[in-house]
């Protein structure tokens, strides 16, 4: 069976024309597409200076007022004593004469001042000196031995397994004694009392020095406590 077709319903022949139609549209977009730039596009900034405004900021000016000084004190005026002599008072007559009147030569003689050496008071504790005091027995070595024979350890301290270097500062006096021991170091308030029972009972050092003269001289020795 033939199938037949109307005329009005052939789209066969139009596809050409629609075809440019369609061609024409798209280069119609793509023109106003690259036409279009940003050239066109005006920003008003007239306005836009206007609405600024710089404000100043106004430091005030400060002064400082003025110290009015008061005037140092009048010195109190001495009043003037007037001694009146009597008309018939002898008054002795006193005679100046120059050297060219009397003919004597005049004699100067230099005399040559007196400077005396400043001496350290018997207050003045010196840490440094020419001569340093000294152990009696042995120097440092006898010292070293006799803490070891007269330190007692603590039996609290020995209980609880303390030990340590305790050190200590004292005074050599210009006979030698010891004085003023206190604790530099401590370790252990057991051990520290035991150091200062120890250096205070030392016998009397050899004294310090100082320009041939025996001066008080402040010494430092740690005190080692060990448990064996």
């Amino acid at each position: 069976m033939e199938i037949k077709k109307s005329q009005k319903a052939d789209l066969e022949g139009k596809r050409t024309t629609w075809l440019l139609v369609g061609y024409v549209i798209v280069l119609a977009v793509m023109f106003v597409a690259f036409e279009w730039t940003e050239r066109d596009i005006k920003i008003d900034t007239s306005n836009a200076v206007s609405d600024l405004v710089f404000e100043e900021e106004i430091i005030p000016i400060t002064e400082q007022p003025e110290q009015v000084v008061a005037p140092p004190p009048e010195a109190p005026s001495i009043p003037e004593t007037l001694t009146i002599v009597e008309d018939e008072a002898e008054v002795d007559d006193v005679t100046i004469a120059s050297t060219e009147e009397t003919g004597q030569a005049v004699e100067i003689k230099y005399v040559a001042p007196v400077v005396e050496e400043e001496e350290p008071e018997e207050q003045t504790i010196f840490e440094v000196v020419e001569n340093m005091p000294e152990f009696p027995n042995g120097g440092m070595a006898g010292l070293m031995q006799y803490l070891s024979k007269n330190i007692k350890y603590p039996p609290i301290a020995q209980e609880n397994g303390t030990q340590g270097r305790v050190t200590v500062q004292f005074v050599v006096n210009k006979d030698g004694s010891i004085v003023d021991a206190k604790v530099l170091r401590s370790v252990d308030p057991y051990l520290d009392k035991e150091a200062i029972r120890v250096i205070s009972g030392m016998p009397k050092w050899k004294p310090g020095m100082q320009r041939g003269k025996p001066v008080r001289v402040k010494y430092t020795v740690p005190v080692m406590f060990r448990l064996q």
